[in-house]
């Protein structure tokens, strides 16, 4: 069995204003993963998600894929263990 990891990722580029919060929330949910998107002051937006490792690195693929809504210039992650915090997954 995968074990859970939490997938932090800061998204920078034309990201807040053009449905990519939505879009990260339905791409987690369609992989069973929990967490949130959520918009930072500076223009980027912060995704956490916690599920199995392969789930979380498919929806870090799926950030940096270049179909997503606006314009991603970089996604920055981080992983650490799943801390069990989190449910379903939140737009913020």
């Amino acid at each position: 069995m995968d074990e859970a990891v939490r997938l932090s990722a800061w998204v920078h580029g034309l990201v807040q204003g053009v449905g990519f919060r939505w879009w990260t929330r339905s791409r987690a949910l369609e992989l069973g993963l929990v967490g949130q998107a959520r918009n930072a002051r500076d223009g980027r937006v912060h995704v956490i998600a916690e599920g199995p490792r392969p789930a979380c690195e498919r929806l870090l693929a799926q950030l940096r894929s270049g179909d997503t809504p606006g314009q991603v210039r970089l996604v920055v992650e981080s992983w650490e263990p799943a801390r069990g915090d989190l449910t379903g997954f939140e737009e913020r």
